[in-house]
This record gives C-alpha cells, sequence and structure tokens, in this order.
C-alpha cells in the first residue's frame, strides 16, 4: 500500500495530521463473493496523482487560487482516505458514514440502531466532538490500522461510559468572546465493535456539517469523502435548509449512494406523507434516488436518550439485508468509487487550470521585467551611438589631444598638423589622452547608472501595481542601488577601455603599423577608437558644440584610417562596439537579479500538463469501474429476480 499521504498545515486541512503507531498486521476477513478484479494499473494511476499533488505549488494570489490550494488538500485527503485503500482492497466492509446538520439526531439513531448508548448525543454543541466508528468485532482489523483515514489517530473505546470523559481537544488559541469552547477539529477517530454491527459494513457518526467549529463542519465533509454510502440525517423543520443541500449535491455529483432519514416529523396524520413527498421531489430534482428514504416520527426519548426500538427497525433491516449480500456491497463500492474518481478527476482539472493561471502570473512578472530592461539596453545604445557622449567635458578633453580649440579649414591637412602636435605633446606626457578616457569613463557611467536604476523602478512599480507582484515586493526595496554598483560599472568601463587599447597595440604589431602607433601614442590612438564607437554614421551636427564634436570625430576617424588603413577601422570599431556591448549587458542583467531572485525562489511545482494527463488517466479509471459496477448492479438484480421467483 502507498505511504499515507502527508497533511499541510493547520491552516490548510480540517484535520492536523499526527504520525501514529502501524496497526499489528492481522488476517483480514474475505467475503466469500467473487469480485470483479481491478485494472492493475488502478491504483497505480491514483498513486502517480498523490504524487503530482504534493508537488503542486500555487504561491502567488489570483482568483481561484484560495479554493485550489483547498482542492489539493480535500483531494489528497480524498486519496489516501478512501480511494487508493478501497481500489486495493475492494472486498473491505463498506464506510457507512452517518452525516447531517447540528441537531439532526444522528448519534441518537447511531444509539438506537446498536440497541444501547456508544455515541454522545445531547444539547450541548458540537455534540460529536470526536469521530466514532463502529464496527462488527470480526472487522476489527480493517480498521485498526492506518488503511483508512491515515491522518486520524486510533482510540480503542469501550462504550458511551468509556469516552464520555474524553479530553475535548484544545483551542489553537486564545477564544474570542462568546466563542465555541473546541474549535479545533478532533485528530483521532474513537474504535467501539458492537456485535449489532452486521459484518461487513461499518458505522461513522461523523460531527455536524454545519457546526459551530469549523475545523469539525470540514472534518465532517473530510469524513464523507472517505465514505462509500452516506446514511443522512435532517429533521422535518430543516430538511430544506441550504447548507444540507449543497452537501447533497456534491454527493450526486460524485454518485454516491445516499440513504435518507428525516427525523421529528411531528405524529399528525398527513403529514408524515406531505413532508416524504416533498422531500422525495428534491431529491429527484437533485438527482438522487429516492429509493432509500427514511422516516422517523418525533417520540419521547428514555432516560437513557433512547429511541423506541422500532423507530430505526427499517434502517436496520436496509443494512442487515446490505450487509449480508456481498455482490450488492461491491456494486455499491464501485459505484461509489466510480463517481468519486471521476469527480476527482474534474477538480484534478479545476486544479491544473489554477496551476496554469500561476505559470501565466509568473511569465506577466517575468515579462515586466524583460520589458524594462530590454528598454534600458535600447536607451543606452542610443546614448552610445547619437554623439550625445562627444559633448561637454568629453569633448573639451578630446579637443586637448588633438589640439581642435578653433575650427579647421580642411581636415585633410589638418590630419598632418595634429599628428605633430600629439607627438610633441607625448614626448613623455599622455596626460591629456588619459584625461580624455576618463571623460568618456565618467559619462558612460553617469549613463548606464541612471537608465538601470530607472529599469529598476519601471519593474517595482509594475509589480506593486499587481497583485501577485505586490506578494513578491511586501517589505522589499528591489529598486534601491546596490551599495557600490556604480563602482562595479566604472570597472567594467575601465575594463573596456583596456580591451581598446588592447586592440590597438593588437593591430599594430607589425613594423609600420608599429611605428605609426607609437607616433601617435596607444593611449591617443585607443581615444581615437573610443570616439570612433560612440560616434553614429547616422550623427548629425545641429549646433555649434555638437558641429565641433563631429568634426572631432572625423578628425578622430581620419588618424586611425591614417595608422590603420579603412578597413581596419571599420573591423576595430566594430570589435570595440561588440565588446562594450557583452559588458554592459552583463551590467544591466544583474540589476534584474534582485526582482529575478524573488521569481526564482518560488517552487516550481507539478506541471499544469502532468495533471491534465492525470484527470484523463482518472477519466478512464472512472469508467473501466463503472462499467464494473453496473454488472455486479446486474448481477445482483438478477440475483433477486430468481429468488422472488422461487418464492
Amino acid at each position: 500500500m502507498p505511504e499515507p499521504l502527508a497533511g499541510s498545515s493547520a491552516a490548510d486541512t480540517p484535520a492536523q495530521r499526527v504520525p501514529q503507531t502501524a496497526a499489528p498486521q492481522t488476517a483480514v476477513p474475505q467475503t466469500s463473493a467473487a469480485q470483479t478484479p481491478l485494472p492493475p494499473i488502478a491504483s497505480g494511476a491514483l498513486a502517480d496523482l498523490a504524487e503530482h499533488l504534493r508537488g503542486v505549488s500555487l504561491p502567488l494570489p489570483a482568483p481561484g487560487a484560495a479554493r485550489a490550494r483547498d482542492g489539493v488538500v480535500a483531494a489528497r485527503d480524498q486519496l489516501a482516505d478512501h480511494l487508493i485503500p478501497r481500489l486495493e482492497a475492494v472486498d473491505a466492509p463498506l464506510l457507512v458514514v452517518v452525516g447531517g446538520s447540528t441537531g439532526a439526531g444522528k448519534s441518537t439513531i447511531v444509539n438506537a440502531f446498536v440497541g444501547h448508548p456508544v455515541t454522545r448525543a445531547g444539547a450541548i454543541r458540537p455534540t460529536t466532538r470526536r469521530p466514532v466508528l463502529l464496527h462488527n468485532p470480526a472487522d476489527a482489523a480493517w480498521f485498526e490500522g492506518s488503511r483508512i483515514l491515515p491522518g486520524l489517530s486510533r482510540v480503542r473505546g469501550g462504550g458511551l461510559e468509556a469516552s464520555a470523559h474524553a479530553p475535548i481537544p484544545a483551542q489553537s488559541g486564545p477564544s474570542a468572546p462568546g466563542a465555541p469552547a473546541a474549535e479545533a477539529a478532533s485528530t483521532s477517530v474513537e474504535l467501539l465493535g458492537p456485535e449489532a454491527i452486521p459484518q461487513g459494513l461499518a458505522l461513522l457518526d461523523a460531527p455536524d456539517i454545519d457546526s459551530v467549529s469549523q475545523g469539525n463542519r470540514e472534518l465532517a465533509r473530510q469524513l464523507l469523502r472517505a465514505a462509500d454510502l452516506w446514511l443522512f440525517v435532517t429533521t422535518a423543520n430543516r430538511y430544506a435548509d441550504a447548507v444540507p443541500w449543497e452537501v447533497l449535491r456534491s454527493a450526486a455529483e460524485r454518485d454516491v449512494t445516499v440513504a435518507v432519514v428525516m427525523n421529528r416529523i411531528p405524529p399528525r396524520e398527513g403529514i408524515k406523507d406531505e413532508l416524504a413527498g416533498d422531500l422525495r421531489a428534491m431529491l429527484e430534482r437533485n438527482a438522487l434516488d429516492p429509493a432509500h428514504l427514511f422516516l422517523i416520527e418525533e417520540s419521547p426519548l428514555s432516560e437513557d436518550g433512547m429511541l423506541p426500538d422500532g423507530a430505526v427497525a427499517l434502517i436496520r433491516d436496509y443494512f442487515q439485508s446490505l450487509a449480508a449480500d456481498a455482490a450488492a456491497r461491491g456494486a455499491i463500492a464501485r459505484r461509489t468509487l466510480a463517481g468519486a474518481i471521476e469527480g476527482l478527476g474534474g477538480s484534478v482539472e479545476t486544479i491544473a487550470a489554477s496551476v496554469e493561471e500561476q505559470e501565466e502570473i509568473r511569465e506577466r512578472l517575468e515579462g515586466e521585467i524583460a520589458e524594462a530592461f530590454s528598454e534600458v539596453e535600447a536607451r543606452i545604445e542610443q546614448a552610445l551611438g547619437d554623439g550625445s557622449l562627444l559633448r561637454g567635458e568629453v569633448l573639451a578633453r578630446w579637443q586637448d589631444v588633438v589640439g581642435t580649440g578653433e575650427f579647421f579649414r580642411s581636415v585633410e591637412t589638418f590630419v598632418g598638423r595634429v599628428r605633430d602636435r600629439i607627438g610633441r605633446a607625448l614626448s613623455g606626457q599622455a596626460a591629456p589622452a588619459v584625461a580624455a578616457q576618463d571623460a568618456l569613463e565618467t559619462g558612460l557611467v553617469h549613463v548606464v547608472v541612471d537608465e538601470t536604476a530607472s529599469g529598476a523602478e519601471r519593474v517595482e512599480q509594475a509589480w506593486r501595481a499587481d497583485p501577485a507582484g505586490r506578494v513578491l515586493v511586501e517589505g522589499q526595496d528591489l529598486a534601491r542601488m546596490p551599495d557600490g554598483y556604480a563602482q562595479e560599472v566604472a570597472s567594467a568601463v575601465r575594463a573596456w577601455q583596456g580591451d581598446v587599447l588592447e586592440l590597438v597595440r593588437v593591430e599594430g604589431a607589425d613594423r609600420r603599423t608599429k611605428a605609426r602607433v607609437l607616433s601617435l601614442g596607444v593611449n591617443a590612438v585607443g581615444v581615437a577608437l573610443m570616439i570612433a564607437v560612440f560616434a553614429s554614421t547616422a550623427f548629425i551636427p545641429t549646433g555649434l558644440e555638437v558641429g565641433t564634436g563631429a568634426a572631432a570625430a572625423v578628425v578622430g576617424q581620419k588618424l586611425l584610417e591614417t595608422v590603420f588603413g579603412e578597413e581596419a577601422v571599420r573591423r576595430l570599431t566594430r570589435i570595440a562596439r561588440e565588446q562594450l556591448a557583452q559588458r554592459l549587458t552583463a551590467l544591466v542583467d544583474s540589476r534584474t537579479a534582485p526582482f529575478r531572485e524573488r521569481l526564482d525562489a518560488l517552487p516550481a511545482g507539478t506541471d499544469a500538463e502532468v495533471l491534465r494527463e492525470d484527470a484523463d488517466a482518472l477519466l478512464a479509471l472512472a469508467a473501466d469501474i463503472r462499467a464494473q459496477a453496473q454488472g455486479a448492479a446486474r448481477a445482483v438484480a438478477s440475483d433477486d429476480t430468481v429468488e422472488g421467483e422461487r418464492a
């Protein structure tokens, strides 16, 4: 048998899962009726689903996400509590869960069925604080271990007297004034083995579905999901309430076999038939079979709270007849199982849709990062090519290098003059070229820092406007510039300038070119190449300063062509520009890291497609089991016909 499914946090699950010691292995009773074997793949498919559900992650707020999280918990509980155990032991006794509204008389009916008090009934709500499971002593081995309801520890009881003083689970926190005494659901189930329970089925007295305790309400629904058959108890004055019908409609959706008891019918002429007719009509409108409807008129209770023995005679006869008919039990078990698996398939589809929605939200948040920082790169790229870096301090320092303090009439004749001037200026001093490099570095650092800061602020604003993104940035300042980022940018720019100077050295390695480079100085030629990188071919002068910068850029271009040749200059400019782009891209990417780290911290979880494949497998499995259930039902009907003919 697969390992019991682990529970979730107290906030997610109705019954806190607790470790329990495995029950001793005892011989499991076998029914005498032959059962059709289930497909070998059945429990494997459910075990795969259980594993995939454990991996589902729905961390981001989204419409329906909270309900999907509850659905994951409910599905895992249902697999562990009912589906996997029932698939692995179709011949196990039927689990009949007795459920209903507060004060409907569930425990009183169970006591009457057994013939003496076994479970608490009274006026204080909630009355059923711990579920009580009653089974025939011969069926004890089916229930003492963790085969079903593995999250509830077992407590072996000796009857109502032995359990009347059982401790009530304490609240997890302080009570509000007027709050119920016990909000936490029970984490155990009491086992009783009265002889009056026929072998082949067990009764589980569950908490109220509308209990004043939220934990008990959720536990009641969990137990009903674990049932093979429901015995649903309502009363003459509350049978039309909304909460019971919400639960009954969920039974109809899962094709659960339901027997309904209307309790406390006023003993006046005609009332019972009138109420029974109305309830039958309501059952039919909600796709529930009204065949098993039991009516109990209100009557005085005995001193020990017992109904008259005849009040539950028809209910007792029904269950004793069912217990004696293994084929009928098998048909019910299969029908409920098929309906539950089919319903679970729909739940898994819903969970898959929520998982897919989470993936879409994550992609949307990632898209905000990509869009904002793509614009950052585009703006930096524009600044590199539109000549804006060749103004102000950079222009002044470059003019110091080439000596263009006045306009020049002919660039061609001027180049020779510039070369001579640089040669004289570099007779031991490279200060003008170094100052030009520093000015370029300062301008470029300023552009990169400003643009990346703007991009980070845009992403944070977009995330804060999104409910899911807001969760990720809560309490964080992801747009804050990291300490030392400007120095990091400056280091990268200086490293690129070193790359450019190395390009100049490598390109000027041959004897003739080397002489030209040395005559001008490596730094001066390197600055000229940097200037060429920042001068776009679409650069159109629009003013005096810009015009001077454009002319200075042309001078640098002519100097480079004089040293290396036109083709080499184009190649060197392209290489230098690509090297700069790589370094700047790395810098920009580093500013996306705080945002990407928040996304990467989200668990990936099970893929939506995997869950959809699981849902398809469940539907196929349900169809196979339903076919077996119909075959078993036909066999039961055939046996009934034969018995009738013999009679």
